[in-house]
């Protein structure tokens, strides 16, 4: 069977999905995914005793704060609950990813979670670590590709584009811009996380799209990377020099279209999502204050916490509080930012 695992892994590396960016363009309204799940208190840890578990994690990225406050969430929970925990990175690739599952599963790891940035990518080495007795988890982002997941937790991401949707429409609104102005999205269309985001977005905005005669426009695919976000926020300003506002699918994009918005001298204003310690500094900055105006706050210490809980009750009681976990977001803006 460990052959067939690693012959399967090394068909993923090889076909691993890839995906472009695209131009500015008018947006389509999208559906809203099923939001009916509850946030789900997490289990007593007093009642577990995890010593003698090793679990494996799989972070997207050690670049981003929001992964490194995850696994700051994975080492609390490994102290107080008594496993050991083996936490790796994808480096936001499905292929990578794949190779870290075969890495755990050789490892002996009794359980393995990851961020799911590349669904495509890595969901059939996800499969086949299930077939191989290993039982998968998700935190973050998940796949809707395979129903092996055992529990997944992250942020209720479409909740969190509603309101980074409000936020924007409350600026116009606040600032007399509700009659033929133009605004935008940077988004990130591979992790499940960031289109529940832009799917929230979405819904918000186009509600008022007629009423307020806006024009939407999708900058594209930033990649999870600033630089690629300031290109693209460049060549829109070219476009469209009098963007209102923009929203993005994440805090990196936000670094990346500060810097293009500064060098155009323009007055468009953003909201970010993951309120990463950049996004907070910015905010409470004199100057960089004026265009980065607020940002979506998760809280990724308690996602990594609460998935290492799920893993050690599951190993333990061969069950879990809920197949979705859900942990609300909320909006930071100038009144509640802090340095960080």
């Amino acid at each position: 069977m460990k052959k067939y695992l690693a012959l399967l892994l090394a068909v993923i590396m090889v076909f691993g999905a890839l995906a472009g960016c695209s131009s500015p363009k008018e947006t389509d309204p999208t559906p809203a995914p099923d939001t009916d799940n509850e946030v789900i208190t997490p289990p007593e840890t007093d009642e577990m005793d995890a010593s003698g578990l090793k679990l494996g994690f799989i972070l997207g990225s050690r670049e981003h704060a929001f992964y490194v406050a995850i696994e700051d969430g994975i080492k609390a929970a490994a102290a107080d609950l008594g496993f050991e925990a083996v936490v790796l990175e994808s480096n936001l690739d499905g292929a990578v990813a794949s190779e870290r599952i075969e890495t755990l599963v050789v490892d002996g790891c009794d359980a393995i979670s990851l961020s799911v940035n590349d669904p495509t990518g890595s969901t059939p080495a996800i499969e086949a670590a299930d077939t191989e007795g290993v039982p998968m988890f998700a935190f973050d982002c998940t796949s809707s590709e395979t129903d092996v997941i055992k529990s997944f937790v992250g942020t209720d991401n479409y909740e969190g584009g509603v309101v980074g949707g409000e936020a924007v429409i409350k600026y116009l609104e606040d600032n007399d811009l509700t009659d033929g102005a133009v605004i935008g999205i940077i988004g990130y269309p591979e992790p499940q996380s960031c289109i529940d985001r832009e799917d929230g977005w979405f819904s918000v905005v186009n509600e008022y799209k007629d009423e307020y005669n806006l024009t939407i426009v999708n900058l594209g695919n930033y990649k999870g990377d600033a630089s690629t976000a300031e290109s693209l926020m460049n060549d829109a300003l070219i476009q469209y020099p009098d963007m209102a506002a923009i929203f993005t699918v994440g805090d990196p994009a936000c670094v990346g279209a500060l810097a293009a918005i500064k060098a155009a001298g323009a007055k468009t204003v953003m909201i970010g999502f993951d309120a990463n310690p950049e996004a907070h500094e910015a905010i409470l900055d004199p100057e960089n204050g004026k265009i980065w105006i607020a940002d979506v706050a998760q809280d990724p210490y308690q996602i990594g916490y609460s998935i290492a809980e799920q893993m050690v009750q599951y190993c333990l009681k061969n069950t879990v509080d809920a197949t979705t976990i859900l942990i609300s977001p909320y909006l930071v803006d100038a009144s509640n930012a802090e340095v960080k």
